[in-house]
């Protein structure tokens, strides 16, 4: 939003120097000095208790008996435990559910999986209470379970109605094609794996109300769920989150389920209650990344241009909604990638299982729906015994006397096509014709070592699919020292956003940014904040605080040119000062007394919200994204085929991140979504038992990569452009998109296992690619 009319003629530009620079990350310093304050760092009051939580041993199960199937008793027996809350303790709602409200936080009867929170034990010690947890005694009838994805599938068993997106005609697009293949992949599940936990500090305050200092992307969530669940306003509840040591998606719904555990305890006891889940129970409890089966049906031309696709999607939901109705939606509209599809049918299913609800993960969607359409170009360029990135050429989007080529399926024009260029650069600096060659003829002299090498792109959509989430608000003080404090709804989790609205505010008020401090996240100061999610974290929050400065940079304007001798309209902004076009210069310090002096408000809220989008869930229909962010990536990995032993030998990539705020930052963030990307298609694996229990629930039996696993050669380089849209300083998004790039390393192992034997045969290849899937993926091709 622009500053009120009134305002705008006195609205001099503002000059700054920090956007566009490698301004260290605001917390550096604290992170690496062991300064940094975490919700777990927050001084304890005096007659804090400590919460742990008792969960289900079983995947499906019904609570029998008094006090939802726990002796209560029994565990208020155990050394140092002062209460035990149950369902029946809750005064009001008992939900988690962020959008549909079907996910209670603490079990009332019926036990949907193994992990599920049945009861807030409450003891002097934390360890007390975790002991007391896990020796609580349940009265449990157990029931059926379904598990997966084929059991779901079969007993249609859904957590909401499938949706289907459709253009065109696949049928007879298909029936007509020259080429026709069909086949079936999927994707795996994937732990957020933050490295701070979930945590979360219930104080009780007078009169009733209650603060919560919590790890949460979504504090205005917290808030709204805690005061629904004990019967107080929204006001009375006040959520504070300085910072979190990760979230990935994993601390968007699910950190209700310990903020509302911890708040109950706090306002039943009327004392400090802390609860900080233990490594296993936060990955038994929480929802991972929607795990997917992808079965698709193709028909294509000579040269691998897709004439007709018709594709299944089906995920593993959980037994609630989460966040996997637009989790389920944002891949449908990612499918096409960077490709058009003139003939398309896709039919999503969102499967209904007894395992923890799926829920946020970085890329929401996104990375599920672009490997499905990459797998189908893969296996094109196979069978046609072609370049994958041939393949990829032929489909891509492009301007033409059609507008439908520029159209995704889902009817959305796209307006700021540069995905090509960035593909053509990324294949520049990587030398891939040359490698390519080179790779054939390694795989040539070598038996039991092949090496692959893939080129992927992206296209990702930025906005939330739910319009009414995109606005934000911002709250900015200057102080008569010539200081200035921001307060945003967004919250920082290690990506930069507070340094990045540093920057900013800076620059709009023309100081260094060594004047502005961003202030821990609070509900009570800025209200009805989205979560920090949808890679959207600056675009809302800088708009809004742009949006606060412009105010107030209009409102100082007049006080400056009285001091400097000139029109509010000549006053220049910046300087760490103003100045006048005689070259009058009054420092900002000065200003600001000046300001307060005359009464002058220096105090001023901002909002925004983004414009021009406008979709209909329903139908899959319209547009649903302000603008897209691309990006492309090269990966060579060396696989033994002896023991499934692989090492990414190199990787380049080229993203577009449209005008860089901050570079430095920026390149982090597209190196670490890289690396989280190659985890989660290469070795990340969730195993299950026959009973519904999650094996890999620990850093012991859950692999991560590590450094180790970041190749010598990693090439970084940010595409040299701007976003067309008016963001702040014209940024594109870096949250998302970059995990995206990780789809290169699974490409070049299936490329890698595809040497194995040379020919038109599919490459069984399914993710995670892990040294086991990739053995049995060559012995089967050697056995075709």
């Amino acid at each position: 939003m622009n500053a009120p009319e009134s305002l705008k003629s006195l609205l001099p530009a503002a000059t700054g120097p920090f956007s566009g620079k490698e301004v260290a990350h605001e917390s550096a310093v604290l992170h690496v000095s062991g300064e940094a304050t975490f919700t777990d760092d927050i001084p304890e009051l005096r007659g804090t208790l400590y919460a742990a939580l008792v969960t289900s041993p079983v995947a499906h199960g019904r609570l029998t008996g008094p006090h939802n199937g726990v002796d209560k008793a029994a565990l208020l027996a155990e050394h140092g435990v002062v209460a035990v809350f149950t369902a029946e303790d809750i005064p009001g709602e008992n939900n988690c559910g962020p959008i549909v409200h079907d996910d209670p936080f603490l079990c009332p009867g019926e036990l949907n999986y193994l992990g599920q929170p049945v009861a807030v034990v409450v003891a002097r010690e934390m360890v007390y209470a975790r002991e007391a947890a896990r020796k609580a005694k349940l009265s449990i009838e157990e029931l059926p379970a379904i598990l997966t994805i084929e059991q779901a599938l079969e007993a249609q068993s859904w957590v909401m109605p499938s949706k289907t997106v459709v253009r065109g005609d696949a049928a007879a697009a298909l029936a007509a094609a020259p080429h026709r293949l069909s086949g079936s992949t999927r994707t795996g599940q994937q732990e957020q794996f933050y490295l701070e936990g979930q945590v979360s500090y219930a104080v009780p305050r007078e009169d009733g109300q209650l603060t919560i200092y919590t790890s949460s992307q979504h504090p205005e969530g917290n808030q709204k769920e805690a005061a629904a669940a004990l019967n107080l306003q929204t006001k009375d509840v006040e959520v504070i989150c300085r910072r979190m040591g990760g979230g990935f998606g994993g601390k968007e719904g699910n950190a209700s389920i310990f903020s509302q555990s911890a708040a109950l305890a706090a306002f039943l006891l009327k004392k400090p209650v802390k609860l900080r889940a233990c490594r296993d129970d936060d990955m038994l409890i929480t929802g991972k990344r929607h795990d997917f089966r992808i079965d698709y049906d193709v028909g294509f031309d000579d040269a691998g241009r897709v004439l007709g696709l018709d594709l299944m999607l089906a995920s593993r939901c959980g037994p609630t909604m989460d966040y996997s109705g637009p989790v389920n939606d944002r891949a449908l509209l990612h499918i096409d990638n960077t490709y058009y599809l003139p003939n398309v049918h896709v039919v999503g299913h969102r499967c209904r299982t007894h395992t923890q609800s799926s829920t946020a993960f970085r890329g929401f969607g996104g990375p599920q729906g672009m490997f499905a359409i990459e797998t189908v170009m893969d296996e094109i360029a196979r069978h046609l015994g072609k370049d994958p990135l041939a393949v990829r050429r032929a489909n891509l989007y492009h301007a033409s006397a059609d507008p439908a080529t520029l159209t995704t399926q889902y009817g959305q024009q796209i307006e700021d096509w540069v995905g090509d260029q960035v593909i053509a650069e990324v294949e520049a600096k990587a030398d891939y014709a040359v490698r390519r060659a080179e790779v054939a003829a390694f795989n040539a002299a070598h038996k039991t070592v092949k090496r692959g090498l893939a080129l992927t792109p992206l296209k990702f959509g930025i906005s939330f699919t739910a319009t009414l989430l995109n606005q934000a608000g911002a709250l900015v003080n200057i102080f008569n020292d010539g200081s200035v404090a921001v307060n945003h709804g967004g919250t920082e989790m290690g990506q930069g956003l507070n340094t990045k609205i540093a920057q900013l505010a800076a620059d709009e008020l023309g100081i260094s940014v060594a004047r502005v401090r961003v202030t821990a996240t609070d509900t009570l100061k800025v209200p009805n904040a989205s979560a920090t999610a949808a890679s959207s974290g600056f675009d809302l929050n800088g708009a809004a605080t742009r949006h606060a400065c412009e105010q107030l940079r209009a409102r100082l304007a007049p006080v400056a040119a009285e001091a400097l001798g000139c029109t509010a309209e000549q006053v220049v902004f910046g300087g760490d000062g103003v100045s006048s076009p005689t070259g009058q210069f009054l420092d900002f310090k000065t200003l600001a007394n000046k300001a307060w002096a005359a009464r002058v408000g220096l105090s001023q809220t901002g909002f925004y919200r983004t414009p021009e989008i406008g979709y209909d869930p329903l139908k899959l229909q319209g547009r649903a994204f302000y603008y897209y962010c691309y990006g492309a990536s090269v990966s060579e990995v060396e696989l033994d085929l002896l023991t499934g032993e692989w090492r990414l030998l190199r990787a380049d990539m080229v993203h577009d991140v449209g005008r860089s705020i901050n570079p430095a930052i920026d390149r982090g963030q597209i190196e670490g979504g890289f690396i989280q990307g190659m985890g989660w298609l290469t070795m990340e694996e969730c195993l299950w038992d026959a009973k519904g229990k999650l094996l890999t629930h620990g850093p012991s039996t859950y692999k991560i990569p590590v450094a180790s696993d970041v190749p010598e050669q990693f090439n970084v380089h940010l595409f040299d452009g701007r976003n067309i849209k008016p963001t702040p300083f014209n940024i594109k998004a870096t949250g998302e998109p970059p995990l995206m790039l990780g789809l290169s390393v699974f490409f070049a192992l299936k490329d890698a296992v595809g040497a194995v034997r040379p020919g038109p045969a599919p490459v069984p290849l399914v993710s995670p690619a892990t040294p086991e899937r990739l053995l049995l993926a060559a012995q089967a091709l050697r056995r075709a």
